[in-house]
């Protein structure tokens, strides 16, 4: 696969339709592709959209009409034959009816659970679209800054980081290229270094080898930032040794 196939697999990586050899390889090449990368921010917002566009939940009126047809199911009377002369043929003919009527008082109980799990789906799709664009908006913001400056770092196994701080938005992001996937259950975190004191300022993404991060809270004179391998979920102070450390730019 040349470099102008890599251009045209943006909106299938957005749909997370690729194979892990596929993906892996478009990483490689968007960490280094703007272009790209910019599509695929785009891309993933607008099927977020989408999503939520056809999204439709059942109305209220639907559970009224199950609820009325319940009253047409017409009920045996109670039958009281002694179970020795209750043959097989009765016992069928009273089956349907209460078959019926617990299918459609199942039908009725599921709608309403139906349309709230709907509903709290789309609500949830809705904010991470909205918390995605904000984050978006954010990194840019960092790099666009007049006052933005960068650091770049050559990390293990041919791997890259560069950390750009823009001290008047008081916010600095970090872009990876290539690092190595953590072990199952890790995720990387991020740190500032505060005078030897660590920070944490979030986690990265253990499904990507390149991305970009914005810095959880304010740089606030901190002096540099690091990188540890931490279990899910992170940790309230590292619990291992850095696989990567950077100064932050002046």
């Amino acid at each position: 696969m040349n470099t102008a196939d890599l251009h045209t697999l943006t909106g299938a990586y957005a749909l997370h339709a690729l194979s892990d050899d596929e993906r892996e390889r478009f990483e490689r090449h968007a960490a280094d592709c703007e272009d790209c990368a910019t599509e695929v921010r785009e891309l993933s917002a607008t099927a977020a959209r989408l999503g939520l566009a056809v999204t439709a939940s059942p109305g209220p009126a639907l559970k009224d009409r199950v609820i009325r047809r319940i009253t047409t199911v017409r009920q045996e009377p109670p039958r009281t034959l002694p179970l020795t002369v209750q043959r097989a043929g009765v016992l069928r003919r009273y089956r349907p009816a209460r078959w019926a009527l617990a299918a459609a008082l199942a039908a009725a109980a599921s709608l309403g659970g139906t349309a709230v799990w709907q509903h709290e789906r789309a609500q949830d799709a809705q904010e991470q679209a909205r918390a995605a664009e904000r984050r978006a908006a954010q990194v840019t913001a960092v790099l666009t800054a007049p006052d933005a400056t960068s650091r770049t770092a050559k990390l293990a196994d041919g791997a890259s980081g560069t950390v750009v701080v823009s001290r008047s938005r008081d916010q600095a992001v970090f872009i990876s290229s290539k690092m190595a996937k953590p072990p199952g259950g890790k995720v990387y975190q991020l740190w500032y270094d505060d005078a030897g004191t660590m920070r944490s300022a979030g986690l990265m993404d253990p499904d990507r080898t390149s991305e970009t991060v914005l810095l959880k809270g304010a740089v606030d004179g901190a002096s540099g930032m690091g990188i540890t391998v931490e279990p899910a979920g992170g940790s309230p102070e590292p619990t291992s040794a850095p696989v990567a450390l950077l100064g932050l730019p002046v």
